[in-house]
């Protein structure tokens, strides 16, 4: 019996120091590439071509983008970086409002030294970013190019079963900071990586229930990326502040969505916008709109593709961010 308690009261400090190990052995095996710049982490091409900028989905980094930044970057000058929180990038200092995130993506195009009109190409909520930073820096933007774009009316106002769907987000992501600070995160996808299925599934229901669902959906996005991304991502999602950070985000959603957009900056732009084809209805017209009444604008529902369209699609989203370059 008193073995059993011992036992039982050791769990979290052996949870703890795994933890802290691997953040250790993570910081030397995976360095940042590219380089960081005011506590973002920014992969730079480089180069004297137009020059494309690219904003990842809520709780997503540069790595979502690594497919089309490395087809874009053998013609044009691609910057993506980590948003605050997320990826490589140090925790936030400021809330996650939505005047923040603005002016820290004008941060980076500033530090990244653009200097010239950019296509921004945003995916999900990154879209959502993306439109209100051409509306409040339009001298700054020369298209926008738009991924399945989060649409406002999709949170706010918040039906019930909305309301509770984000509550549930927020509780599992504060639940997944704490895990994730004990070490039970970093030791299933340490075991999801040797290749078991059976304990990463187990602990994942235990801590989630049915969250487990949303859990493993995003692994099997994450395995779209080249292997050799994934040990990188699985370091970042060991971290404690990946899951806090994604708490605040789905939090403050409803804030975003309700936040005022002058559009009148949007329409004397080309707007493209890609839609995956499992996106409901309502949402594909809102997207369509978009384009249409912006100058020059186009609208394409991908066949065969989920949210992720450039992970389910990079050429084509490569293609039409090269399009934007030349039209303008």
């Amino acid at each position: 019996m008193w073995l059993w308690l011992a036992t039982l009261a050791a769990l979290p400090l052996a949870g703890r120091l795994y933890q802290i190990a691997g953040e250790w052995r993570d910081a030397r095996r995976y360095p940042p590439p590219g380089r960081m710049m005011g506590g973002f982490h920014l992969l730079d091409s480089g180069g004297e071509g137009p020059a494309v900028l690219l904003e990842a989905g809520i709780a997503a980094s540069s790595a979502s983008w690594k497919l089309v930044q490395d087809e874009l970057a053998r013609q044009f000058r691609v910057v993506s970086y980590d948003r605050r929180g997320l990826g490589y990038s140090r925790a936030a200092e400021r809330p996650r409002t939505l005047d923040n995130l603005v002016a820290e993506l004008d941060f980076v195009a500033e530090s990244a030294g653009i200097g010239k009109p950019f296509v921004l190409a945003g995916h999900s909520f990154g879209g959502l970013l993306a439109r209100h930073y051409a509306a409040r820096f339009p001298e700054k933007v020369r298209a926008l190019v738009l991924l399945d774009p989060l649409e406002p009316f999709e949170w706010f106002p918040l039906a019930e079963v909305r309301r509770r769907m984000l509550g549930r987000g927020v509780m599992l992501s504060r639940r997944g900071a704490t895990l994730a600070r004990w070490g039970v995160v970093r030791l299933g996808l340490d075991l999801l990586l040797l290749g078991s299925r059976r304990l990463p599934t187990m602990l994942a229901v235990a801590a989630s229930g049915k969250g487990s669902e949303v859990t493993k959906r995003l692994a099997g996005e994450i395995q779209k990326l080249p292997p050799e991304v994934w040990p990188r991502v699985k370091s970042h999602w060991c971290l404690p502040r990946s899951f806090s950070t994604m708490a605040e985000y789905l939090e403050r959603l409803p804030e975003y969505c309700s936040a005022p957009l002058d559009e009148e900056p949007l329409r004397r732009m080309p707007v493209h916008v890609l839609s995956a084809e499992t996106t409901p209805p309502p949402v594909v017209e809102a997207h369509r709109r978009w384009a249409e009444q912006s100058q020059g604008g186009t609208h394409r529902i991908v066949q065969g593709s989920g949210h992720w369209l450039q992970l389910d699609a990079p050429t084509l989203v490569s293609e039409a961010i090269e399009r934007a370059v030349m039209q303008t």
